[in-house]
């Protein structure tokens, strides 16, 4: 899909802040209301738009640990990889699960109250993986930047 100047606006804007009104968005991108609202519609549809969804404070949710593990597994299989990835799936502590090139194999991030849970939910994956699989964990210190806004290239 091509994206001019002022798709590349509406998505910068939106990604900050989801919740702007279509007459805010329009007046920030320059269009008027109707021509703002079809272009943020043909984005959704498109699916570049995937949604829109409120950030909420971890901390605030007594989830303020956040660990990063690398998984490597003994052997690899397309049939290891589904179980790996249907456990993970499942797992709503789990936030982030990334298959790798390199090293070791997964990448997971989770969000927990305590180092008990951690050593719980680790548990609880490594029985559910059906090969024996090594960890390596990486409990955050300081969360110096984390964004979910994409560059557009304006």
């Amino acid at each position: 899909m091509e994206f001019d100047r002022i798709d590349r606006k509406i998505l910068e804007e939106l990604q900050r802040e989801g919740r702007l009104t279509m007459t805010e968005l329009a007046e920030r991108v320059s269009l008027s209301v109707s021509p703002c609202s079809e272009r943020v519609r043909r984005l959704e549809r498109s699916g570049v738009i995937l949604g829109y969804h409120a950030r909420v404070n971890p901390e605030a949710l007594g989830r303020g640990l956040l660990v990063f593990v690398e998984l490597t597994l003994a052997s690899k299989s397309a049939a290891v990889f589904d179980a790996v990835r249907q456990a993970l799936l499942l797992e709503p502590r789990v936030l982030e699960c990334h298959l790798i090139s390199g090293a070791f194999d997964y990448l997971v991030k989770a969000r927990l109250s305590a180092m008990r849970e951690y050593r719980d939910l680790l548990g609880q994956i490594l029985r559910q993986i059906p090969v024996p699989a090594q960890s390596n964990s990486y409990v955050v210190m300081e969360e110096v930047k984390e964004s979910l806004v994409l560059p557009v290239g304006l």
